[in-house]
């Protein structure tokens, strides 16, 4: 009996520090995702690329609206002398999500001729394959990626998966501004980290 309850106590401590490491783990990821959508390491590039998020028919959704002026703003400075804009059709939309960004882009003043948009993606990874095609067709080679701070680890692996050149630049008004917001946004790239680790090695 006695061999019995130390036996218990053994398993019941192994699940203790196996919870315990697990628990580090997580917070290790969480904490390198909120690292890097901290940095912001906009310098020279070939193309801005904007990464998409909704739009309410012709209009950006707020989220999207702000990685849009971010990217404006890039160019502006000068940090590259094309802008990219990623995003497919949502269900039902008269419009892509690019196209939306672009007429937006245009009536703040920026030219047409230097505006290339992507209209069939609706992932992440896709907004990136697409983006990666149209770099390739103009001879453009290193990109400043502009999202959500939270968001910015997952496209900057996903570039570095597809060979693409990049650095981040994180918007600095992010949409995501309360608590709820903010930690519903990085649990989600924690999951989307351990996805994408558990489909590479697939």
């Amino acid at each position: 009996m006695a061999g019995l309850r130390r036996g218990r106590r053994s398993r019941f401590g192994w699940l203790l520090r196996l919870a315990a490491l697990l628990l580090l783990w997580l917070a290790g990821v969480a904490a390198w995702i909120v690292w890097v959508g901290q940095r912001d390491q906009a310098g020279s590039g070939d193309v801005i690329i904007v990464l998409g998020a909704a739009a309410y028919d012709a209009r950006p959704s707020p989220v999207f609206e702000e990685r849009i002026r971010h990217g404006l703003d890039l160019y502006r400075k000068g940090h590259a002398p094309k802008l990219l804009f990623t995003g497919g059709y949502g269900t039902g939309a008269r419009f892509a999500e690019s196209q939306v960004a672009r007429r937006y882009a245009v009536r703040q003043g920026i030219p047409e001729a230097d505006i290339l948009i992507e209209a069939s993606s609706r992932t992440t990874l896709q907004n990136l394959l697409e983006a990666r095609s149209l770099m390739r067709q103009h001879g453009l080679h290193r990109a400043i990626i502009v999202s959500d701070p939270l968001h910015m680890a997952r496209a900057l692996r996903l570039c570095r998966q597809l060979g693409i050149e990049a650095i981040g630049s994180p918007t600095p008004s992010t949409r995501f501004r309360t608590i709820q917001t903010q930690w519903r946004f990085l649990l989600q790239e924690v999951y989307f980290f351990h996805r994408d680790l558990v489909l590479r090695a697939a």
